[in-house]
């Protein structure tokens, strides 16, 4: 049987930049993945999360399409809360080079404990606007 489409394209995922149209203004995106999942790597039970990114872009934005198909494609894998957040982040900066990410997993209660991981970059040289 052929696998289905959406299948494919979930395991051929990567993040796409784009051209930022305004390179010269700090402006902030955030996107929020609410549908994430993951497995234990331990014990093989479903962990779920909102992935939440921030980012001010530099040269780059990410295509909103790809970072969809980019999370979908941890379904499968074994791997830590800590380790998700921190993997999403390094491929969003080896992919799109922002001048500040954060990214925040928020991960479903699970044997009653919640967790939530935030890893936050800053490229080097840049100082962050505050208004």
């Amino acid at each position: 049987m052929e696998k289905p489409k959406g299948q494919i394209a979930i395991e051929n995922a990567k993040l796409d930049p784009i051209p930022n149209r305004y390179p010269d203004r700090d402006y902030e995106v955030f996107i929020s993945l609410p549908e994430f999942t993951a497995i234990c790597p331990v014990y093989g039970y479903p962990d779920f999360a909102t992935i939440n990114v921030t980012y001010i872009p530099d040269e780059f934005i990410v295509e909103l399409k790809s970072i969809k198909l980019y999370i979908n494609s941890f379904r499968d894998k074994g791997i830590y809360h800590e380790e998700a957040v921190n993997k999403i982040m390094d491929d969003l900066i080896a992919a799109i080079h922002p001048r500040w990410i954060k990214v925040e997993g928020d991960f479903n209660r699970r044997g009653n404990v919640k967790t939530i991981v935030t890893a936050e970059y800053t490229k080097e040289g840049y100082t962050r606007k505050r208004n």
